[in-house]
């Protein structure tokens, strides 16, 4: 795992994503502050609705034209929130990366695995020719994929879905990013092919030293690939820490309802698992106070009317919740 440097890659500041009217917005992320380190893979993890996608559309400048956006995202100290479209085009794919949920989509299917990435070596890098040729082959070698002489020769449709993922990865790391914002990578993937796309997403990610942005409703799958996990819910975040502190010591109601709800190895076959009490109502309709009182079980009248403050609960480890427990 990463060691935090003094500093960050990514800075983000009082991040508001907001759509409808001036006079009665509708809130997709609220207030969210966080930052990201070289080398480091920071999960963000919550139920549909949370705010995690439109977190990284905001990062990468693809939020719809109806949005409205306030808050600061520094990109080694680069203003993401001042970029226009220009700026905007110059970043993405070279110093932001994008792993997206379906590679199927992700890849152009019209074109061989070669032409895709040696036109981003060209756009992005100024790579040509026998050179930028040996770079794809060599990023194709370190994601795992053998023969990359034929793979270059293929389109799309003849690899596997594993195979497509990968491609996708080394497509997004052509341009040595800075930050690669991973959302939800192994969605349309196998359980085994998703256990070894993740054990890649982090080895890349220590090996050249880029930050990780790992989007996931599944707090299963941060275990051994995520540093530190950021829990959101209704926009706004209710608990972040390092990874095996927040899956051992959760003391959010979510985190802990989260936790007991991922199967593991001592899970009886076929016994029902814990789950969360009703569903996330989504944008536009999250309650006052804390989002989360209507289903917790520990709610109290000061949660329905005020939300708690992200407050540390040990080094590196905050939590917003006026009745904190164990993992339930």
């Amino acid at each position: 795992m990463a060691a935090p440097s003094a500093q960050p890659v990514l800075q983000v500041s009082g991040l508001d994503i907001a759509y409808g009217s001036a006079g009665n917005p509708v809130h997709a992320v609220r207030g969210l502050d966080f930052e990201l380190h070289p080398g480091e893979v920071l999960a963000v993890v919550g139920e549909s609705g949370s705010g995690k996608t439109q977190t990284a559309l905001a990062l990468m400048g693809l939020l719809a034209a109806t949005s409205r956006r306030s808050g600061s995202m520094l990109l080694e100290g680069c203003a993401l929130h001042e970029l226009d479209e220009a700026g905007w085009t110059a970043v993405r794919g070279r110093r932001i990366g994008l792993v997206s949920q379906d590679p199927a989509q992700a890849l152009n299917p019209y074109l061989r695995i070669g032409r895709q990435m040696l036109e981003l070596l060209k756009c992005h890098r100024g790579l040509q020719g026998d050179a930028a040729r040996a770079e794809a082959e060599a990023m194709l070698c370190s994601v795992g994929l053998a023969d990359p002489v034929r793979l270059l020769k293929q389109y799309p449709h003849e690899l596997s879905g594993g195979m497509q993922q990968r491609v996708v990865l080394a497509l997004a790391l052509l341009g040595k990013p800075a930050l690669l914002v991973a959302d939800e990578p192994t969605t349309a993937l196998d359980v085994t092919t998703q256990a070894q796309v993740l054990a890649l997403i982090r080895k890349l990610a220590s090996q050249t030293g880029t930050a990780v942005l790992l989007i996931t409703h599944d707090l299963a799958v941060v275990r051994g690939v995520a540093d530190r996990v950021l829990v959101m819910y209704g926009g706004r975040i209710l608990e972040q820490g390092p990874t095996n502190e927040i899956i051992v010591s959760a003391g959010h109601p979510y985190t802990s309802g989260l936790v007991a709800c991922a199967p593991g190895l001592d899970s009886v076959p076929g016994a029902a698992l814990p789950s969360l009490l009703g569903q996330a109502p989504g944008a536009g309709n999250w309650p006052g106070g804390c989002p989360f009182h209507p289903r917790c079980p520990r709610s109290q009248e000061a949660c329905v009317g005020q939300m708690p403050a992200l407050e540390p609960v040990s080094p590196g480890h905050l939590r917003a919740c006026f009745n904190p427990g164990g993992v339930a």
